[in-house]
């Protein structure tokens, strides 16, 4: 199949820094940094932050139909199709913004920057040495298919197909974790749990209750491997697998990724991100296989323990608790598992624990199937893409 540079298909996009925050009615806009979006992902969950302290960096407006995809790092593979977003959304400079030009179909060349071969040609054409980076002019001299305007929205019909169905279960996945959130928030924060009308509160807690320490809950698993110790298909997972605010691990990569040792962990124990611990990356894993060493492997002490730590872990006061009492690094400040160990975690009897532990188990096991299913989608969408892009398969 013919190729042609990237240029003729997309602008890159440039705003002026002026337009954002003038006359805004919103309290909040829309901010998305490459922290709010994993590896390989398609779908937004962009962080919410107040007007006037978006960072500098933030001050450029996406529309809809806007390709984003990272400038740094590209190895990660980090990009985003922009759909329907909110008045003012704006992204960091660590993304570079693609707009189709009239001639192209927007999500053709979403996925035409998606496809493996982009993005390796991305990686090989990268400068730097810790954050490798590329410029405008290695982004323009890229090469896509040469393919009518037809072509194109057929290849975008077709795949976004499987992005559709994705995001469908996303959505899913948002209103299960919703659901345990607000149990865990009547029964742990509010004390209204069942019974709780004839119950005493002592100390600040129901009677019958005990305050714990999570250290006295569950504890910190440091089983290091190396690379030569791991399968080279074993799960992966990196802080870019672990979405912000979503307790549901549903991407991981492959132990041939990486090359320093790392934590090995096993399914249902949970990762806590602790670089800069106030991005909330906590999620519960559905897979053995290793970890970053910038994550904490958590395992509970006993099975009914599980729900309520995963809850408590996630849950906004203890990240901010966690992000208040990191220990400073020079850029990369970290949650201190000394300090997490000591929050307090009110501990209610062996039957109201188990009730609690029930309802949480039986939603991680519909989020378990979602991911799954979500991560087999992404494997076919993926393995069809470079077909389709070549020309291998004929649409």
């Amino acid at each position: 199949m013919r190729a042609r540079k990237l240029s003729p298909l997309a602008k890159f996009a440039t705003f002026n820094p002026e337009t954002v925050g003038k006359d805004y009615p919103f309290e909040e806009i829309e901010y998305i940094d490459i922290s709010s979006i994993g590896s390989g992902a398609s779908v937004s969950r962009p962080a919410v932050i107040p007007l006037g302290t978006a960072p500098s960096r933030a001050k450029r407006i996406v529309r809809d139909g806007d390709t984003i995809i990272a400038n740094v790092r590209p190895n990660l593979r980090s990009f985003l199709f922009i759909k329907n977003p909110k008045p003012n959304t704006v992204v960091s400079t660590g993304f570079t913004v693609l707009r189709a030009r009239e001639q192209a179909d927007p999500r053709f060349v979403f996925y035409a920057v998606t496809d493996r071969s982009f993005t390796e040609y991305l990686s090989n054409n990268a400068k730097g040495t810790s954050y490798p980076a590329v410029d405008t002019d290695t982004f323009e001299r890229g090469l896509v298919p040469d393919v009518s305007l037809g072509v194109q929205r057929r290849v975008g019909d077709i795949l976004s197909a499987y992005d559709d169905l994705i995001e469908n279960n996303q959505r899913r996945i948002k209103l299960l974790e919703e659901s345990a959130r607000l149990l865990y928030k009547e029964w742990f924060v509010r004390l209204r749990f069942p019974g709780y009308e004839h119950t005493r509160i002592i100390n600040g807690v129901p009677e019958g209750w005990e305050k714990k320490k999570l250290g006295d809950l569950c504890d910190e698993i440091r089983e290091m491997v190396s690379p030569q110790e791991v399968d080279p298909d074993t799960p992966y997972i990196g802080l870019e697998h672990i979405p912000r605010r979503s307790i549901t691990l549903s991407t991981w990569g492959k132990a041939e990724e990486v090359t320093s040792s790392k934590h090995r962990f096993r399914a249902e124990d949970i990762l806590f991100g602790k670089i800069r611990p106030y991005f909330h990356k906590v999620g519960i894993t559905f897979v053995d296989g290793v970890s970053s060493s910038d994550a904490i492997v958590i395992r509970p002490r006993r099975s009914t323990l599980r729900g309520l730590v995963l809850m408590t872990m996630s849950c906004d006061p203890f990240v901010e608790v966690t992000a208040q009492t990191m220990r400073e690094g020079s850029k990369m400040p970290r949650a201190d598992w000394k300090q997490m160990q000591a929050y307090l975690v009110p501990l209610p009897p062996d039957g109201l624990l188990s009730s609690f532990d029930s309802f949480v188990h039986a939603t991680v096991e519909q989020l378990k199937t979602l991911a799954f299913a979500n991560h087999k989608l992404r494997q076919a969408r993926d393995l069809l893409l470079p077909k389709l892009m070549n020309g291998e398969v004929e649409i």
